[in-house]
């Protein structure tokens, strides 16, 4: 069974490595396993393409000539790209495993290590990127429901997640309480919130500002 059997379909690896033997025996090793992947002899050639819209990460060397990967790992991180990274060397050190980790490194993996190492490590960069995906996805559609509400009905939303009685929004707003209640209701309808903990995390998630006091 490829090992690739339970990653999206549309997933892909990025190998980047100037050594042109390893880079076709990673293409072949990871085509055989199931996965999709795009071969690159340097950094500057990958960004030289389009990063995958989909779920996707890098294998990536260290010691790359010119665009190093701990170099092109930083220029990944200021572009706001989360791309999951594997890194593989056979020169690597402590110190420089340590800093590739806490920028986010998914793996970092000396040579030689076992096909089954490296693989395992992809499955797990690609299911924090189609996780990733995902929540970032979730984001653009809460963020479109919200565009989608009228001005009152944003005031109305950011009341009540800020946990205020309707008696208490009609006050603040100069209006009935039946009116919050009807505003409220359409609020939950267009967000698609089932609850009030639903809602608050919509709010927390689009990072309203207070309402002024």
């Amino acid at each position: 069974m490829p090992v690739a059997d339970a990653i999206d379909d549309s997933a892909v690896v990025l190998v980047v490595d100037d050594d042109s033997g390893l880079r076709t025996a990673l293409g072949d090793l990871l085509r055989a396993s199931g996965f999709a992947a795009k071969l690159f002899a340097s950094a500057t050639d990958l960004l030289a393409h389009s990063m995958p819209e989909g779920p996707h990460c890098l294998v990536l060397d260290v010691l790359l000539p010119g665009f190093g990967g701990l170099e092109l790992q930083d220029h990944l991180i200021e572009q706001g790209m989360g791309t999951p990274i594997v890194f593989i060397t056979g020169h690597g050190d402590i110190p420089m495993s340590v800093r590739a980790m806490k920028a986010g490194a998914a793996e970092f993996l000396t040579k030689p290590f076992k096909d089954t190492e490296l693989l395992e490590a992809i499955k797990r960069a690609l299911a924090r990127s189609a996780a990733q995906h995902k929540e970032d996805a979730d984001l653009r559609l809460v963020r479109a429901r919200y565009a989608a509400l009228t001005p009152r009905q944003r005031q109305v939303m950011r009341l009540v997640t800020t946990g205020m009685l309707n008696k208490e929004i009609a006050a603040e707003l100069g209006t009935t309480e039946i009116m919050i209640k009807v505003h409220r209701r359409n609020v939950m309808a267009k967000m698609g919130a089932k609850s009030l903990p639903a809602l608050v995390r919509m709010a927390d998630r689009l990072a309203l500002d207070p309402p002024p006091h």
